[in-house]
């Protein structure tokens, strides 16, 4: 074998060599992040009871859902968590974890759910509807959305943080008149102390906020 072809070989063999390393060095495709929501949701409503006479079941009273609103902390749909034990003021994303929507509208969808089952809910258009075609608006929950957000009170300990106002109102001829206002937070244990077990935790809470709310408008009614 001549020079020039071992100078030829070896040079096939560097150019083979770099192009290995090369292609051993591209960056992997970047992970897609986890979508997460509240789960398939509640029980079906049940159904309106009938009145003694076994008359068609009576109507459900209309309450209007106002969409919930959030600050600009909670617009998105990144999965945000605080560190207690180090800064409780700074919110932190989770990189490759996500809602589904933003939280405000899951909230609202899991109220909506919660609601339906004493009451006809009604959203803002529904409402405008009621108001051209009977003369009449139905009493409006208001409802912001202040905290959501895992909380870790130790590296291996983190809570599902929700909370929220709620203003309850009824439309008169003088304007509106506030039935009731206030405010509602829940805590709920996560079960793994990373994003995933936040999801649960924050699930957890909203139900239970959830749960309050409705039978707070019940009885303020």
């Amino acid at each position: 074998m001549t020079s020039m072809t071992l100078k030829k070989n070896s040079l096939a063999g560097l150019v083979a060599a770099i192009c290995l390393a090369g292609c051993g060095a591209l960056p992997d495709k970047p992970a897609r992040a986890a979508l997460y929501d509240f789960g398939p949701g509640l029980a079906a409503p049940a159904a309106p009871p009938a009145s003694a006479s076994g008359s068609a079941p009576r109507a459900l009273p209309m309450i209007a859902l106002a969409e919930v609103d959030a600050n600009s902390r909670l617009d998105g749909t990144q999965l945000l968590y605080r560190l207690g034990y180090a800064d409780s003021n700074e919110l932190r994303p989770y990189g490759q974890s996500r809602w589904s929507q933003p939280p405000a509208q899951l909230l609202r969808q899991r109220l909506r759910e919660g609601l339906s089952a004493g009451h006809t809910v009604l959203g803002p258009e529904e409402s405008a509807t009621i108001a051209r075609t009977e003369g009449r608006l139905p009493d409006s929950l208001r409802v912001t959305l202040e905290e959501f957000s895992q909380y870790f009170e130790s590296p291996e300990r983190s809570v599902g943080l929700v909370r929220v106002s709620a203003t309850l109102t009824r439309s008169q001829p003088g304007g509106d008149r506030v039935l009731a206002q206030r405010s509602f937070t829940a805590r709920k244990p996560a079960p793994t102390a990373d994003g995933p077990g936040g999801v649960k935790a924050l699930a957890a809470a909203s139900d239970a906020v959830v749960a309050e709310l409705v039978a707070w408008v019940d009885q303020a009614r």
